[in-house]
């Protein structure tokens, strides 16, 4: 055995009796040539930490760009689509009696351009119907009916005008108490407004087509509407009854 493996054994502890001891000088040679102890090693820091993962959270979705409020529909405008034939007299007094009803209702053209008898058709006895209801037909006062539509006046002589034109010529000549418009090309029209039939139905106001003319405008269905909503038919009533009252007001 080696010095140098015989001062290993007896730096871990093991004594050898039996081996013969050496001089100083060389158990110093030999524990000087002993490998140096290992570097004691930094113990290694773990990494520090990290808070919890941070939490995501689903944004709203983007709201989308406001847009630009909606137009109120504008009432029509005079004499550029809204045509008007000539008042007929349905019932009551003489032709041009004044003092009556003007009763204002959609009724378009047939396949031919021209306007056919006013009660031929379902939506024009559901028309006479309503009339009689209120006794228009007994000749306690006249009763005339303007016939309203969209188109073309062809200019030709007893062609549809301008509603403008034919109210006002209508207003001066019958004077009429009372004006019942049904529909609402006809209601629009004459209130001058974009609103709905139904806001612009239950109540009396004035003829904005025609300022100056004080005469009272009740707003109601169109009988072929009526026809296709059976459920109306009170309301339209209503209506009816509306305006006998303000005409019944005015003719006192």
């Amino acid at each position: 055995m080696t010095p140098r493996h015989r001062a290993m054994l007896e730096e871990m502890g093991i004594k050898l009796f039996w081996w013969p001891k050496e001089q100083a000088g060389e158990v110093r040679a030999v524990v000087a040539e002993a490998p140096a102890a290992a570097p004691v090693e930094e113990p290694i820091q773990a990494p520090a930490e990290h808070g919890p993962a941070p939490v995501r959270v689903a944004r709203p979705p983007a709201s989308p760009a406001p847009t630009a409020p909606a137009r109120t529909p504008t009432a029509p405008t005079h004499g550029a689509t809204v045509l008007a034939d000539a008042p007929r007299h349905l019932y009551g007094g003489e032709a041009m009696a004044k003092g009556g009803w003007l009763v204002v209702a959609d009724m378009p053209p047939e396949l031919d351009g021209r306007h056919g008898e006013p009660f031929a058709s379902d939506a024009g006895r559901l028309l006479d119907n309503m009339l009689r209801a209120l006794q228009l037909h007994g000749g306690a006062a006249p009763v005339h009916l303007m016939r309203t539509h969209r188109g073309v006046a062809s200019g030709q002589q007893g062609s549809p005008r301008p509603l403008g034109d034919v109210f006002a010529e209508s207003a001066e000549a019958l004077a009429p108490g009372l004006v019942l418009a049904m529909g609402p090309l006809a209601a629009q029209s004459l209130l001058q407004s974009g609103d709905p039939l139904g806001k612009l139905r239950g109540r009396a106001l004035p003829v904005a087509m025609l300022p100056g003319f004080d005469v009272p405008v009740v707003a109601s269905y169109h009988p072929a509407y009526l026809l296709r909503n059976p459920a109306d038919k009170a309301r339209a009533w209503a209506d009816l009854c509306l305006a006998a009252e303000e005409f019944s007001r005015g003719a006192h």
